[in-house]
C-alpha cells in the first residue's frame, strides 16, 4: 500500500494523464468548481416554463421604500408573504399559521446576522459576548458570518459537541445539514439556550418531508428552494414578535429593506410552483419538486456507482423515509455530497490534482480526509465530475496498477 499523500497524488497524476489520452465525449482540461452551492442545474426546468414566471414592472411602479407601512415588516411585499405561506402549506414542511411572523431578507445570510442581533441584543452588554455554536460538521460560513462584524454581543464558540460553558448560548441547527445531509436536532440542550433552525434544504427534492417544522426561528432561502440564487431572497418564520421586530430593525439599518423587484419575482415563481403542485389534471406534467427529486435521485445514483467502483472514497448512507409531499417512501438526495477518503488522504487536495475544486473538511470543523462536493451544477460539469472520479482507481492509489 502506498503510504503518504505525496505518493498517492503521484499515482493519481498518472491516472489523470492516461484518462486524458483515452477518447471520451466529455474529456476536458478545464477546472470544474464544485466548492460553491450555485444551484444552476434547475435552469433547464425554468427555461421550459416559458413566460409563466414573467413579471412586468413599469417605470413608475415600486418607487416607495414601503411595501406595507402598517406592517411590522414594512418592506415585505404582501404578495410574497402570501406566496411563502401558501407554498409551505402545499409542501407541508413548516407551520406558517397566522401567529407566525414572516421576515424577508437579502438571502438567508442577512437573516442569520439579523437573528444573531435579535437574540443577543437583550443580554447585558457588560457581560461577555453570547456564544454561538453548531455541531460539526457545520456550515463553513457560520464562523465567518458570526465574527465578521466583530460584534461585542456574540462570538463564534465552535463545535456544539464540545461546548461546555455555562450560561446563555445560541445553537444553530441545520437540517438537513450542510455539508453532510444528515437530519439534525439540537445538541447542547441546556438552560439559557436559544435555537436557530436553518432549514434551507428541507424541501422534497433533497429529503423526505416527514412533518411540519415548528421551531421558534426557521430560516429558508429562495436560492435552494427553487434555484434562483441571484434574486437574493430569504425568509424567516418566527414565533416571537419581539425577535421578529428586532430582525426587521437590523435589516432596516443595514440595507433599508429588500428589493421589491426581487420580491415580486419570487412571489410569482412560488405561486407558479404551488399552482403546479395543486394541479390535479390527469395529463399534468411533473411539478418542480417532482422534477428536482427525480434529477437529484438520478445524480446520487450515478455518483454512488462511481464511488463504489473506484474504491478510494466513501459516501454517507441515508435512511429511506416516507415523504408526505411525494406520497411514498423516498431516499434523501442532499444538495451536497460529503466525500471521505478511505485512506485518510487530504480529499480536497487529491481532487484538485484532477482539476476538481471542492471545499475541504477543515472548513466545516472536521478532518481533511473529508470534502464537500456540490450536487447542483449544470449537467456538463456533473458528467465531467463523474468522468474524472472514474479515472481514480483504488488499485492505483494502493500501488497495485
Amino acid at each position: 500500500m502506498v503510504v503518504g499523500f505525496e505518493k498517492a497524488v503521484s499515482a493519481t497524476k498518472s491516472v489523470v494523464t492516461s484518462a486524458k489520452k483515452a477518447p471520451t465525449t466529455l474529456s476536458s482540461d478545464r477546472v470544474i468548481n464544485f466548492a460553491r452551492g450555485d444551484p444552476t442545474m434547475y435552469e433547464s426546468y425554468w427555461r421550459q416554463m416559458g413566460e409563466k414566471c414573467t413579471v412586468v414592472i413599469s417605470g413608475h411602479n415600486l418607487m416607495s421604500y414601503f411595501s406595507n407601512a402598517g406592517h411590522f415588516c414594512w418592506f415585505l411585499m404582501p404578495e410574497l408573504d402570501r406566496a411563502i405561506r401558501r407554498l409551505h402549506c402545499v409542501v407541508r414542511n413548516a407551520v406558517v399559521d397566522d401567529d407566525r411572523y414572516i421576515v424577508v431578507g437579502n438571502g438567508s445570510t442577512q437573516l442569520f446576522q439579523a437573528v444573531l442581533y435579535a437574540l443577543s441584543s437583550s443580554y447585558d452588554p457588560d457581560t461577555e459576548p453570547l456564544s454561538v455554536v453548531a455541531a460539526a460538521p457545520f456550515y463553513s460560513s457560520y464562523p465567518e458570518e458570526t465574527e465578521f462584524l466583530r460584534s461585542g454581543l456574540y462570538k463564534w464558540a465552535g463545535d456544539a459537541y464540545s461546548f461546555e460553558k455555562d450560561g446563555a448560548y445560541i445553537e444553530v441547527v441545520t437540517s438537513p445539514n450542510n455539508p453532510d445531509g444528515a437530519i439534525r436536532e439540537a445538541v447542547v440542550n441546556r438552560d439559557g439556550g436559544k435555537l436557530i433552525h436553518d432549514l434551507a434544504y428541507y424541501w422534497p427534492q433533497y429529503t423526505p418531508i416527514t412533518g411540519k417544522a415548528d421551531n421558534d426561528i426557521m430560516l429558508f432561502t429562495f436560492s435552494k428552494a427553487t434555484g434562483h440564487a441571484g434574486s437574493r431572497i430569504g425568509w424567516a418564520v418566527v414565533k416571537d414578535i419581539e425577535v421578529a421586530t428586532k430582525m426587521v430593525k437590523f435589516m432596516e439599518l443595514s440595507s433599508i429593506g429588500v428589493s421589491k423587484e426581487s420580491q415580486l419575482r419570487a412571489a410569482r415563481i412560488l405561486e407558479v410552483i404551488s399552482d403546479d403542485c395543486q394541479n390535479s389534471a390527469p395529463d399534468k406534467e411533473e411539478n418542480f419538486f417532482e422534477y428536482g427529486q427525480r434529477l437529484m435521485s438520478d445524480r446520487w445514483e450515478k455518483l454512488r456507482e462511481v464511488v463504489k467502483r473506484n474504491g478510494v472514497f466513501s459516501l454517507p448512507k441515508y435512511p429511506q423515509d416516507y415523504c408526505n409531499f411525494i406520497g411514498k417512501y423516498t431516499d434523501p438526495s442532499p444538495a451536497f455530497a460529503w466525500l471521505k477518503s478511505k485512506d485518510g488522504l487530504n480529499c480536497d487536495n487529491l481532487l484538485r490534482e484532477l482539476k476538481i475544486v471542492t471545499r475541504g473538511g477543515t472548513n466545516f470543523g472536521v478532518d481533511s480526509n473529508y470534502t464537500r462536493i456540490s450536487m447542483l451544477s449544470p449537467d456538463d460539469d456533473f458528467n465531467l465530475l463523474l468522468e474524472r472520479l472514474s479515472a481514480i482507481k483504488g488499485t492505483t492509489i494502493n500501488g497495485n496498477n
